[in-house]
């Protein structure tokens, strides 16, 4: 690897970390950063996987106080975001990426017009406070494992998807549902490195430049999205949705 190629990997680490914290889809960022230095994209998308894993890590930390009272959520939803992880990478390594890749932008277009519609969505199905405990948890293990499948095929955006699922049916601030989309993604990004580290093609030399400017930036990055406004972090999110899905279009 060029210095060049070295640094441009490095500020583009920062940025991810830091666009992955406040809204999801900094993976868009760094996974074309890897294609360009030569990687094919299998591997470029495996060692993409594995460098923003710790920048998820950071930012959950980074939000551990608005997942005050979600730990037991957080427990019962871990091993079903392990398996729509294991799930994703199993796709991954073993079948075509065309077909998958061709529903991407759709997906986040989706996504998208969820966050944009989120009240009006919600005023059609009823306040979530109003379903049973039990709907209630059958769908957000349903968000997380459909969300962890597709984190585990392909990273880029899958936070987005995460919180435009969340939304519709907890009855919580965006900042918790944030916060919680995080401690998913570090989920997700786990159980993919070790997935990824024994039967991933990976480019470990790029990784060991990405991961440690994903932390960074994870961390500042979450920090400034506690201090954000519930509408001003939604339209954001929405804002990256639409623009990652367009260039996923284009590319």
């Amino acid at each position: 690897m060029q210095v060049w190629e070295a640094f441009a990997l490095f500020g583009g680490g920062l940025l991810a970390g830091g666009v992955n914290a406040i809204a999801g889809g900094g993976s868009l960022i760094t996974f074309p950063l890897l294609v360009a230095i030569g990687l094919p994209s299998v591997a470029a998308n495996v060692s993409n996987a594995l460098s923003v894993a710790p920048g998820y890590a950071s930012s959950a930390v980074a939000t551990r106080p608005d997942l005050a009272g979600q730990g037991r959520r957080i427990l019962g939803v871990i091993p079903t975001i392990v398996a729509g992880a294991l799930c994703g990478s199993a796709i991954l390594l073993l079948a075509p990426r065309g077909a998958f890749e061709i529903v991407v932008p759709f997906l986040l277009l989706l996504a998208a017009a969820l966050m944009a519609f989120q009240k009006r969505l919600k005023a059609l199905a009823g306040p979530p406070k109003d379903s049973s405990p039990r709907r209630t948890q059958l769908l957000v293990h349903l968000v997380f494992f459909l969300c962890g499948l597709y984190g585990g095929y392909f990273n880029a955006a899958m936070g987005i998807l995460a919180i435009a699922g969340l939304s519709l049916v907890l009855d919580e601030p965006l900042r918790r549902i944030t916060a919680l989309r995080n401690v998913f993604s570090a989920v997700v990004g786990t159980t993919t490195v070790l997935v990824y580290s024994i039967f991933g093609p990976v480019d470990w030399p790029a990784v060991a430049v990405l991961a440690p400017a994903t932390v960074i930036g994870g961390f500042v990055g979450a920090r400034l999205a506690r201090r954000l406004p519930s509408e001003v972090l939604r339209w954001t999110i929405v804002g990256f949705a639409t623009v990652v899905a367009v260039v996923l279009f284009l590319t």
